[in-house]
């Protein structure tokens, strides 16, 4: 497995592509609301993404048709914007990949649309607590299967399951590169696998279930639910490993 080790030059180039993520995720944030329709919010970041000067780097990956990932209600991740307009009460994640000068940014969050239940403000809370517990708890030295585990006791703990069979991953000139990161424990030995080491650039995006981990993908052959067909959620930055601790890149 060749993990990249970035150079101070190539992760300033990963920041600026994951800033116009994190700008883009928050125009997505404040124009949430009851009537707007998904495409409506796809076209909209798609024109901040190429006003900034970078491209929509989902768009027509691995034949991906749009440039946010728009993941409504029981769609956890890869849901693809439709003519719905957003409801009271619904729960809506967006996925955003960006690539400016070569380099590639990603980020993801889950939103309520109005007011929402207190199961669901817990299942948005859950993936969002996962990620930053987990990024404060980074250092260099550890294992990356460490890092699944301690999502994956995050998650259970809060009463939820993480989403299997999907990842979070590495990122630099590839929109995902090595190492694969689950958010949970693959096999049994945390002590295995691949060490943590600065100049490490790498998305962690916990995918949250109620009950059942099993992912079932629907017709379309992107949006993907959980089998239990409740709803989920899921929240990702881009970090990179500097001076031995992880710091984020996808913020605006």
């Amino acid at each position: 497995m060749a993990i990249a080790l970035r150079k101070p030059a190539e992760i300033k180039k990963l920041r600026a592509a994951n800033k116009i993520v994190g700008g883009a995720l928050e125009l997505l944030q404040a124009n949430t609301r009851v009537g707007a329709s998904l495409k409506d919010l796809d076209a909209m970041a798609e024109d901040y993404i190429r006003a900034a000067g970078a491209k929509p780097s989902f768009k027509g990956l691995y034949g991906f048709p749009n440039a946010v990932c728009c993941s409504l209600n029981e769609v956890i991740i890869h849901g693809i914007p439709t003519d719905y307009k957003l409801q009271e009460g619904d729960v809506i994640g967006y996925d955003i990949g960006t690539e400016l000068d070569a380099y590639f940014g990603d980020a993801a969050v889950s939103v309520p649309v109005g007011i929402v239940t207190d199961e669901d403000l817990a299942l948005i809370a859950c993936a969002k607590d996962t990620l930053y517990h987990a990024i404060g708890e980074i250092r260099q030295g550890m294992r990356f299967k460490e890092l699944s585990l301690i999502m994956e006791k995050f998650i259970q703990s809060r009463g939820f399951v993480p989403l299997h069979n999907f990842c979070g991953h590495g990122i630099g000139k590839k929109p995902h590169e090595e190492p694969e990161i689950p958010n949970y424990l693959d096999g049994k030995d945390p002590k295995a696998g691949p060490k943590i080491k600065n100049g490490m650039v790498f998305c962690l995006e916990p995918m949250v279930c109620q009950k059942e981990s099993r992912p079932v993908i629907l017709d379309n052959k992107w949006d993907v639910v959980s089998a239990d067909g409740l709803r989920g959620s899921h929240y990702e930055h881009t970090v990179a490993i500097i001076n031995g601790k992880a710091e984020i890149l996808s913020l605006a």
